[in-house]
């Protein structure tokens, strides 16, 4: 058997926020992951409350991507980073912003998270990854178990610009 090297994904962060973004919180992701390429303007989270009772009300979603792709094996030591730098920001023991990493493919948009159901892969570190979106027909179409956020117009086109921005990095590597 052969094994072939991962093909490069692209890292963007989906990211809710009572408290928009702190250099302090821009500058420690870029010295993680690289300068960011993208980020998205924010908008209000309306598409559930589940997060007000720990984050408070006017919470906002905004998402950035990065320029450094990534092994898509690296998505649970991403996830791990992620939720230890939420813990920095967070009040009272309550997290102020919400930091949800996720990888970019051609064909796909995966997503790490911390909670397991049926439709989700371990990844190890009690961590678990869901294809959330996939590219089919020029377009993201939702799977059962999209979040209703990444079935918005909005979020699938701040998405799509993101898979043109990673189309284009990877012809230059």
């Amino acid at each position: 058997m052969i094994l072939r090297p991962y093909d490069k994904s692209m890292l963007f962060m989906g990211i809710l926020t009572t408290r928009g973004f702190p250099a302090s919180l821009e500058t420690k992701l870029t010295e993680l992951y690289g300068p960011i390429v993208l980020r998205s303007e924010p908008f209000p989270f309306s598409f559930t409350d589940y997060y007000n009772s720990e984050m408070g009300e006017g919470i906002e979603r905004f998402f950035i991507a990065f320029s450094s792709l990534v092994s898509p094996d690296t998505l649970q030591d991403i996830k791990t980073m992620t939720d230890s730098i939420e813990m920095e920001y967070s009040e009272d023991g309550k997290r102020k912003i919400n930091l949800d990493p996720g990888i970019l493919t051609e064909s796909n948009i995966v997503l790490a998270t911390t909670k397991n159901r049926s439709h989700r892969i371990a990844i190890g570190r009690n961590l678990y990854a869901e294809v959330t979106l996939i590219y089919q027909n020029h377009g993201y179409k939702a799977l059962p178990w999209t979040y209703a956020d990444y079935r918005s117009n909005e979020v699938q086109r701040i998405l799509l610009g993101f898979r043109n921005e990673y189309l284009h990095l990877r012809k230059l590597t």
